[in-house]
């Protein structure tokens, strides 16, 4: 490709240049008879890409599923040694589960969500509670031989404290009743006397068991557990201590401010040792002071006779506390047993 240039300046001659270019196709030009070949040549603005050849798909080699290689005397507590979500590849078992339609089998341990959200045991298995057992068991104290029962276990530990540990699917580890505490005690191991007895029971309430004598203080509050085995700890302690204080207005209380029957203090067990001390023909000159120190145990049958008066009065009548009431009254007086006719 040739370009002609021509300058003019006036007064002189024609001054003409001539430039020429390479064409952008590879031909070589032509010589004709010795001069230049002067022919428009194309050029070639979108070249032709070669075509890529396409590389084959190469195949990867993969190895087999781990649990298929696993050997039946391998260690289980080295495979899973603690406490992990499920991975289908280490457990050499046709684990299932998920719902499914009727007649169809559920799903199988490779994804499946289902087995993964759920907590599971498979590291306790029972060789390896053993091997963890004899690992702690250089810290553990042999246990007493003393206490080879539950009555001996009683005698010595009289506070019994009830926790509950949980495991659930959650995302948190910690369940809401498992910071529930329960302390249970027999009335008869606190070493009461009776005025103490008495402002013990009024200050526990209805935590208080007549038939098992025990007594529950339950304290679910405070939101850690051992917040609240510190708070019954205390609430038993407090109505221990305050049980055995004595007000002076305690002591200007007479038998009609008494809040219960108390069979010592009424004209009852006077009754009672009066008609005793006739059947022995002995004379009857004792002051109030020695009706009260009076041991009625002596008096034969004389035990369920007070229980029965007492309970008449202090729990009302009905058909149980009567048929109690008749019966020991009876044994007291020596008659036959009442008969009924059907």
């Amino acid at each position: 490709m040739s370009v002609f240039i021509r300058h003019y300046n006036p007064g002189s001659v024609y001054n003409a240049k001539i430039w020429r270019f390479a064409s952008t196709t590879a031909e070589t030009p032509k010589l004709t008879n010795g001069e230049d070949d002067e022919e428009f040549r194309v050029l070639d603005i979108l070249k032709k890409r070669d075509k890529l050849q396409r590389r084959a798909p190469r195949k990867a080699d993969v190895p087999p599923d781990r649990a298929e290689k696993m050997r039946t005397d391998q260690k289980w507590g080295d495979v899973w040694p603690g406490p992990k979500s499920f991975h289908p590849s280490s457990v050499p078992l046709p684990i299932r589960q998920g719902y499914v339609p009727k007649g169809q089998a559920p799903p199988g341990k490779k994804a499946n969500a289902e087995l993964m959200k759920i907590p599971n045991f498979l590291h306790l298995t029972p060789p390896v509670i053993k091997s963890q057992c004899e690992a702690i068991k250089k810290f553990c104290t042999e246990w007493p031989k003393l206490l080879n029962s539950e009555e001996a276990i009683e005698k010595h530990y009289p506070l019994e404290i009830i926790t509950s540990d949980y495991c659930h699917a959650s995302p948190v580890i910690r369940n809401p009743l498992s910071r529930i505490v329960i302390l249970r005690i027999k009335l008869s191991d606190l070493k009461l006397d009776k005025h103490a007895r008495d402002k013990f029971l009024r200050l526990v309430g209805d935590r208080y068991d007549g038939q098992t004598d025990l007594v529950t203080i339950t304290a679910d509050r405070c939101p850690v557990r051992r917040q609240n085995l510190d708070y019954v700890n205390y609430l038993l302690t407090a109505c221990y201590h305050e049980s055995w204080n004595y007000e002076d207005w305690e002591g200007d209380k007479t038998l009609q401010d008494m809040e219960y029957y108390d069979f010592d203090m009424n004209q009852s067990k006077r009754n009672l040792v009066n008609w005793h001390l006739l059947c022995l023909n002995e004379e009857n000159n004792f002051s109030d002071e020695e009706i009260k120190l009076y041991d009625v145990a002596s008096i034969p049958n004389a035990t369920e006779y007070i229980e029965s008066v007492s309970s008449l009065f202090n729990d009302g009548e009905s058909d149980a506390t009567l048929k109690k009431y008749d019966t020991s009254v009876r044994k007291l007086l020596g008659l036959p047993d009442k008969k009924i006719v059907t």
